[in-house]
């Protein structure tokens, strides 16, 4: 079932948004070689708050953490802790946030330093898809068109699509 929105609730979805967008840019001034996930984990709860909003994965099912931390080829959901990232790594940080009830949540992939070619292919691969899946998000479209859309680009560049989480 599908649930109209009011307009002070889209405005809410958007502030909440806001503040991931923010925080997110936040991260990329503070993500480098040599810092632990954790301390990434502890910056982004500390920023988050400062915004007037809160944390939506810590304690969602027993999560441990404020943002999932992925490095390299860990799909999603990565736990911060202790390990330092390196140079040569490419990390996924997914940040969900509660502000007023609403929640916002995203995810974005930084670069650390000099990454292989195929990395780099892949990189820039996801970001072509991302765009194509939302041109394939209109209306009168399916959710099989847009993952259709996604899937034969990933497929045609020489990837292939998570089936399994």
């Amino acid at each position: 079932m599908i649930i109209i929105k009011s307009p002070r609730e889209i405005e809410l979805i958007r502030k909440s948004s806001r503040i991931v967008v923010d925080t997110l840019n936040y991260i990329e001034q503070i993500i480098e070689p040599g810092i632990e996930t954790i301390a990434i984990d502890n910056a982004i709860e500390a920023f988050i708050r400062s915004r007037g909003a809160i944390h939506a994965f810590k304690g969602y099912r027993g999560f441990p953490a404020s943002a999932c931390i992925s490095i390299d080829d860990e799909v999603v959901h990565g736990i911060p802790g202790k390990r330092k990232l390196k140079t040569g790594q490419i990390v996924s940080i997914d940040i969900g946030v509660e502000f007023q009830n609403y929640f916002g949540d995203a995810a974005k992939t930084f670069v650390l330093g000099n990454i292989p070619e195929k990395t780099r292919k892949l990189v820039r691969i996801t970001r072509e898809v991302l765009i194509k899946g939302l041109e394939a998000a209109k209306v009168g479209n399916r959710l099989s068109d847009i993952s259709h859309s996604i899937q034969t680009h990933v497929e045609q560049a020489g990837f292939s699509v998570v089936r399994d989480l």
